[in-house]
């Protein structure tokens, strides 16, 4: 082995040890205060009433969840760039269960997941939305709403977000505007932040 391609090696393992604890310092550095500033003033409640009245359109539940850091336990388990979509969907998968979403009386909750670490979002919806809806749209939701926090659009990106399961639990599960006591609130209407 010549000394170039040795040093090139070592170079790339440095690298990758560099991103790694620059990625664990993000994640244990930031905490829900840190939401709370990038949502900004107001912000919570404006999105808990934005999602109490889309609920009252339909018969699903709709939770934000917004972790600014995954736990070490996660953490763990990134061990390349390639590793960080995955490990994000499996959080969002634990924190829909964690949360109670996938308990509803119609199977129509619907998780929208937001890592601020990583700037990553995921939406869970699950079995009985999932069943009606084309599987691209959540990936594509996802997108949309990534697109909007990378423009520091927080806030609008999760209000179209809402808009947007709202508008699919609507059209699948919809209710009559004066079936208030036919349609119970199964789930907090505000965001969790962690």
């Amino acid at each position: 082995m010549s000394s170039a391609t040795a040093w090139s090696s070592y170079r790339d393992k440095l690298l990758a040890a560099w991103r790694s604890a620059r990625r664990l310092f993000k994640h244990l550095w930031l905490d829900a205060s840190d939401t709370e500033r990038m949502l900004g003033a107001g912000a919570l409640g404006r999105i808990t009433e934005r999602v109490a009245g889309a609920e009252r359109a339909h018969s699903g539940e709709i939770r934000i969840c917004i972790e600014a850091g995954l736990p070490l336990r996660s953490l763990w388990h990134v061990r390349s760039e390639q590793a960080v979509p995955a490990v994000t969907r499996q959080r969002a998968i634990a924190m829909f269960a964690k949360l109670g979403v996938w308990d509803t009386e119609h199977n129509n909750g619907v998780l929208i997941y937001l890592l601020l670490a990583e700037q990553a979002i995921e939406i869970v919806a699950d079995r009985g939305l999932n069943a009606r809806v084309n599987p691209l749209q959540w990936p594509q939701l996802a997108r949309q709403l990534s697109g909007a926090f990378k423009a520091g659009q927080h806030e609008q990106g999760l209000d179209d977000a809402i808009d947007v399961c709202s508008a699919l639990l609507i059209q699948h599960f919809a209710v009559a505007p004066d079936s208030a006591s036919a349609n119970p609130n199964e789930l907090p209407d505000e965001p969790v932040l962690q």
